[in-house]
């Protein structure tokens, strides 16, 4: 699909991520573990894109800036948005694995497992 027009652009992106994230409220839970490690994937995933498009857009802001186009918050909160943006996938990049290795696993009808700690915590 080629669209030229940013706006429509931006409509039908927004579409489809509302789309996936209805796909990942249904989805099996290893078809689940694999929408999410796709999506926060710091190279090709949704994630990453998001962070070089607030970087792009500071970049943006900065020259606007400059020319006195924009007040410089802008520029600043963009960049901010991009550097917060990349150390949650940084974070998140640590649990990359775990999401792999769930998304391959059978799906096996056993004893339920044990909650976590923090599943616990969340009830007390």
């Amino acid at each position: 699909m080629t669209v030229h027009d940013p706006e429509t652009l931006i409509r039908h992106i927004t579409q489809q991520i509302a789309l996936l994230n209805e796909h990942l409220i249904t989805a099996r839970p290893q078809q689940a573990a694999r929408i999410l490690g796709r999506v926060l994937d710091i190279e090709e995933g949704i994630l990453g894109g998001l962070t070089a498009l607030m970087a792009t857009g500071s970049r943006f802001a900065q020259d606007r800036a400059i020319a006195g186009d924009l007040p410089p918050e802008v520029c600043l909160a963009l960049g901010r948005a991009a550097n917060e943006l990349h150390d949650i996938g940084l974070d998140l990049d640590e649990h990359a694995e775990d999401l792999h290795r769930f998304s391959q696993a059978p799906a096996v009808a056993t004893v339920p497992p044990v909650a976590s700690a923090l599943v616990a915590r969340r009830h007390r």
